[in-house]
């Protein structure tokens, strides 16, 4: 049960982090692993290809992938050892082991991640007692 009972919801998560490597921070073709990975682990549906923009050094990259369930995107600050990571799904899911993976694909040392249930109606009058 989640704390929206009944009611018609999806599910986002809104992801930071901090002390990545940043050099895989600014290379697109780590970027296009990880969020493959993501579609792949949580078997979202992508409706085209991603949506790349490479800024000059030294910045990062910014990528967007439209979904069937709403969308991923990406934002990296290289000279900052940052990331921003925002995934919506229209429809309940499990979630993604963000602090794991990004540790993992980016040498993250420290990940925030805040999930947001997105209700789409009035809760019903049991789930509101």
């Amino acid at each position: 049960m989640t704390t929206l009972g009944d009611v018609a919801r999806g599910d986002e998560w809104i992801v930071e982090a901090f002390g990545c490597d940043a050099g895989r921070l600014a290379d697109r073709a780590v970027l296009a692993s990880l969020l493959d990975r993501m579609v792949h682990e949580l078997a979202l549906r992508p409706i085209g290809a991603g949506q790349w923009h490479v800024f000059p050094p030294p910045g990062g990259i910014t990528g967007m992938l439209l979904l069937a369930e709403s969308h991923l995107t990406v934002h990296t600050f290289p000279e900052h050892g940052s990331l921003c990571l925002n995934l919506f799904c229209c429809t309940p899911r499990a979630s993604w082991p963000f602090a794991e993976r990004l540790a993992e694909l980016l040498g993250a040392e420290r990940v925030t991640v805040r999930h947001v249930e997105r209700a789409y109606g009035a809760a019903t009058a049991a789930a509101s007692h």
